[in-house]
């Protein structure tokens, strides 16, 4: 195979052309149109006119339509099932091929079994508690990125071996939870029980676990994570979702409700906000929704409307005209 390099061969291209294109000829007919024949089977280049190999050793580039199907039917498919980062390895199975056999039908039979053991025996269980977190994120419609997170903290338990000794339903509970803590967007304890059917006590042991062992960044839950989702699941309206959040940071630094649970907060703010502008929700909803129990909130509540006078004035009851101190619930 020659460029053109001399002046002869040169020669043969004129005009502007000549600068943006390079010809492949022959050196012994050096015709200005070339017949160059690409060789697949040998792998050569060789002018069409005179025979002369010009080159060697070139690639294939056409498509290769082999079956590499674990069970019978065309399967065109060239490079295998897309690549799965949440699995181990390359993902590159050996198979067994299915003809050789003289028409025995053994060949068949083995590449179907392998295809059933060999490849999928080490990923199996990683397959099963990977569809099991989608289904379950997929039932409260969790962000794709959490069940991502969800699966690598999984496979994180796999790969150290932490599964011995524990429930396998408790780990994947734990790893939705962490996952949501991680991803700013916390669940309770009750709302991942009420979603896994797994004991609110092996969550909470479980997830621990985890935290100490993996070492991930687990996160706190606060009350403004969870106003969002208490009062869209409430139907309030926007102007009492944000008083609910001036009325959690004015709690947060009281010295008596500083050290409750976030959800308590959070619901004793919705209680004494959604009654504030007229809109009350009574405790029994807010504990349907929030997951606590309603002497919880309306013992919450009771501390926030002893605290009114701090917490209300004067900004929120100047701000929303719809707010008054007259509207509150007398504990």
């Amino acid at each position: 195979m020659t460029r053109i390099a001399d002046a002869e061969q040169a020669s043969i291209l004129s005009g502007p052309e000549s600068q943006f294109c390079v010809k492949l000829i022959c050196p012994d007919c050096r015709n200005p149109v070339p017949n160059i024949v690409e060789d697949f089977t040998s792998g050569d280049y060789v002018c069409g006119d005179c025979g002369l190999v010009l080159g060697d050793r070139i690639i294939d580039t056409r498509s290769e339509w082999r079956t590499f199907a674990n069970e019978e039917g065309d399967d065109p498919s060239r490079v295998g099932t897309a690549a799965n980062p949440f699995l181990d390895g390359d993902q590159l199975d050996t198979l067994i091929a299915r003809g050789g056999d003289s028409g025995s039908g053994m060949a068949r039979n083995l590449n179907r079994t392998q295809g059933r053991t060999t490849g999928q025996r080490n990923e199996r269980n990683l397959v099963q508690a990977y569809k099991e977190i989608s289904a379950l994120c997929d039932a409260y419609d969790m962000p794709r990125s959490i069940v991502d997170i969800a699966k690598q903290l999984y496979k994180k338990v796999e790969d150290d071996n932490l599964l011995r000794g524990k429930s396998n339903d408790a780990i994947i509970a734990a790893c939705i939870f962490l996952a949501c803590r991680q991803e700013g967007a916390p669940r309770t304890f009750k709302e991942i029980c009420a979603l896994t059917k797994v004991d609110r006590k092996d969550i909470g042991r479980t997830f621990k676990f985890l935290k100490s062992k993996l070492g991930t960044n687990a996160g706190t839950t606060s009350s403004d994570d969870l106003i969002a989702r208490f009062c869209s699941n409430l139907n309030l309206a926007q102007e009492t979702r944000t008083i609910t959040r001036l009325l959690t940071q004015k709690a947060k630094d009281m010295e008596n409700i500083s050290g409750k649970n976030p959800v308590s907060i959070a619901s004793a703010c919705i209680y004494m906000a959604s009654h504030l502008v007229g809109d009350g929700r009574e405790p029994k909803a807010i504990s349907e929704i929030a997951g606590i129990g309603e002497a919880t909130i309306k013992a919450t509540y009771k501390i926030l409307y002893a605290n009114r006078a701090d917490i209300l004035a004067p900004d929120i009851l100047a701000r929303y005209p719809k707010a008054a101190e007259a509207n509150l619930v007398t504990p």
